[in-house]
């Protein structure tokens, strides 16, 4: 048979693009040099050749950052659908929002954003129906939109807010005092209120906060431990606040206040960290030594809750791990005499707020919200009527009003904000985010699966109508699995663009998390961390089985926590993924306890410092775990320089050892953000840039 020239230069044409594709790619990384340091620890000699990059202020250290960040963005923004993806994402956050109204006095304040602007106002209302005023815009503080409102605490007759800023995403606040009547703000002003809470007196002429040490009393590295409850007086110095209660022997302790309705009683709850295990402190305003007076002993359990007309009422999992409510007479508030109010049941308690004739339970059922009403007898009364399967948002309501507020969302549905009276039981929307795109062409599901050792995990899956399975959809499979925190059915705008172009997200109620109550969440923290990872990569392999996709069609993606778990499963399964976006994580667990505010998360974790927890920590480290010559899959790492949570030398150290390491053609790519922290702050304008690179390197690998 004779062939034609133009047939064999055809044939030609396709052994060059096989033999091209075959190919190892090599991209130019930054050079970076070895300089291992050896540490022994219990014995075990470990080797760390990058531990050089866990400088920040190095000179090399910058350069090296900043060409790493030159290679990230020269190759993503120049995949020619990004403007594309960019602009469509920019097109789905450009809507009006806000947050759940609370009330103070005649006031009613809340957040909103006209849909991209940079940081959300701010607002406050002469009554529900009056006209707003903007009182605190942070976006007229800033050109580059980086200070933040961190968070906010009116007086009780809403004459003043204090409230926090912060820059660049550090998260560092510093406490203002606004007049409401006269929009100006008071000369009052206290620095180092990270995570504060405040609690105003009945008079409005002072209140009850927390606050780290002042700069210079502690040594450099201690500035974000050593908490303290302290009282400042309108018009004084805060320097001379007088501390009312404080734990020197432990500098890990931080604590959150809470004041009764008639202002006698001051509660302190004192957590370990980040833990959810508390000890229970009060103050009898009128008691004139100011005793603090311990009513809890031991972090053993949660306990959180409000005094209300001399009634304490307690969320505790005290022999209860799905949560039960208890109450107690403030005349006679030791723990021996609690009584039971609302027993534990197969749902899980997540909060409880108290209304004029009643109780409002938000429970967690299977992942997802529903709402009961009680008596303040504890008498069930009903439910609150919900859309469907989704996430009740920030409960607002009153012990002195029958009116309450929450939102309702989900994947497939934007926002909704209802108002709801407690003794009519009428329901009736207050603001309906006005979204520019038909969410019912979505579909979420739950499904459930096996983990490595048999435990059930239950998973959202949300795609397209008409998705067909046939192991070709791109996949994003999220996961978090840590800290008592639940992954809910949540509106993500930027994830409708993925969805329109086919793609498929999941999200995996793993162990770990708060889903299941504490049980669940202990079975994921410490020597059991390990059944995290293996729940995400057995939600991964359900995916695959089930023709959602394929390994060459599938990426995970995890921030902070997340970030350590995604770190985790490509070390495990590199062959299971092609893609991963892993956002400011924790990756060397050696090493992790040693930088900013880590040891909060020791009761989580563990220390290297002990010898049983060294051993579990090193087994599933992300960065102890790198294999040199194994083939990886395509990485995107990113982080922020003023990240004041978790350190930048994780992503860098493994950013450098991955590729390194690795053996197969896929990019392992750095991104630090500069004016940026761990997320909380974050301008719009940056978040929108950041999800358009994740989406655009999802697309690039898994399609």
């Amino acid at each position: 048979m004779k062939c034609s020239v133009s047939f064999l230069l055809f044939l030609a044409g396709v052994f060059l693009f096989i033999s091209f594709c075959s190919r190892k790619y090599t991209y130019r990384y930054p050079e970076t040099p070895e300089k291992p340091v050896y540490d022994t620890i219990h014995g075990v000699v470990l080797e760390d050749p990058y531990r050089f990059l866990e400088d920040s202020e190095s000179p090399f250290v910058k350069e090296w950052t900043k060409k790493q960040n030159i290679l990230t963005l020269r190759i993503i923004r120049n995949l020619p659908f990004r403007e594309e993806l960019k602009k469509r994402i920019e097109n789905l956050w450009n809507y009006p929002r806000m947050s759940v109204p609370v009330r103070y006095g005649n006031r009613y304040f809340y957040l909103r954003n006209d849909g991209l602007q940079n940081q959300s106002v701010l607002c406050v209302r002469e009554g529900i129906d009056g006209e707003e005023k903007v009182l605190i815009d942070p976006n007229s503080l800033s050109d580059k939109g980086i200070i933040s409102l961190d968070w906010w605490y009116p007086s009780e007759d809403g004459k003043y807010v204090a409230y926090g800023l912060s820059v660049g995403g550090n998260e560092l606040s510093t406490l203002h005092i606004i007049d409401v009547d006269r929009g100006i703000n008071l000369p009052d002003t206290i620095p180092n209120c990270r995570f504060s809470s405040v609690a105003w007196r009945k008079d409005s002429r002072g209140f009850y906060y927390t606050r780290f040490p002042k700069p210079g009393t502690v040594p450099e590295g201690d500035i974000n431990y050593y908490h303290k409850v302290c009282f400042h007086q309108l018009g004084e110095n805060p320097d001379t606040d007088p501390i009312i209660f404080e734990r020197p022997d432990k500098k890990e302790i931080v604590f959150e206040i809470d004041l009764s309705n008639d202002g006698r009683y001051l509660m302190i709850y004192s957590f370990v960290g980040a833990s959810t295990v508390n000890e229970v402190y009060y103050v009898d305003t009128k008691s004139p030594n100011g005793e603090v007076v311990q009513l809890v002993k031991g972090f053993d359990y949660h306990y959180s809750g409000k005094v209300v007309d001399g009634q304490f009422f307690i969320i505790t999992n005290r022999d209860a791990p799905r949560y039960k409510v208890m109450i107690a007479d403030m005349k006679n508030p030791q723990i021996e005499n609690w009584k039971t109010l609302i027993s534990e049941s197969d749902d899980i308690i997540k909060s409880l707020t108290i209304t004029k004739n009643g109780l409002v339970i938000n429970y967690m059922h299977n992942a997802y919200s529903r709402i009961a009403l009680f008596s303040r007898n504890g008498e069930y009364e009903g439910e609150i009527d919900l859309p469907g399967i989704g996430s009740v948002r920030g409960i607002s309501g009153r012990w002195n009003s029958n009116q309450i507020f929450f939102a309702f969302e989900s994947y497939n549905c934007p926002p909704i904000i209802y108002e709801f009276n407690t003794t009519t039981k009428k329901k009736k929307t207050f603001f309906k985010t006005p979204v520019k795109v038909d969410t019912s062409a979505f579909v979420v599901k739950q499904e459930w699966y096996r983990s490595k050792d048999g435990t059930k995990i239950s998973m959202f899956i949300v795609h397209k109508k008409g998705l067909r399975k046939n192991g070709k959809n791109p996949t994003i499979l999220y996961g978090y699995g840590g800290f008592n925190i639940s992954i809910t059915p949540s509106f993500i705008n930027y994830i409708i663009a993925w969805l329109e172009r086919g793609g498929v997200y999941a999200a995996a109620n793993l162990r770990g998390g708060g889903e299941y109550g504490e049980e669940w969440h202990r079975m994921g923290m410490k020597e059991n961390k390990q059944n995290v990872f293996d729940d995400f990569i057995a939600a991964a392999e359900y995916l695959i089985r089930s023709g959602y996709t394929s390994p060459r069609h599938l990426g995970i993606m995890g921030g902070s926590n997340g970030g350590l778990l995604v770190g985790a499963a490509l070390t495990q399964r590199p062959d299971l993924f092609k893609a991963v976006v892993c956002a400011v994580p924790l990756l060397d667990m050696i090493r992790y306890h040693k930088f900013l505010i880590a040891r909060y998360w020791i009761p989580e974790y563990g220390s290297s410092d002990d010898l049983e927890q060294f051993e579990y920590l090193l087994k599933y480290s992300p960065y102890h775990n790198v294999r040199i010559g194994e083939r990886y899959p395509a990485v995107l790492i990113t982080t922020a320089e003023n990240d004041t949570r978790v350190h930048p030398m994780h992503a860098r150290k493994m950013a450098a050892l991955l590729q390194k390491a690795n053996a197969s053609s896929n990019p392992i790519l750095l991104y630090v953000e500069q004016e940026a922290g761990h997320g909380q702050g974050k301008p719009v304008s940056k978040r929108i840039e950041n999800v358009a690179d994740q989406l655009t390197f999802f697309l690039w690998q898994l399609k």
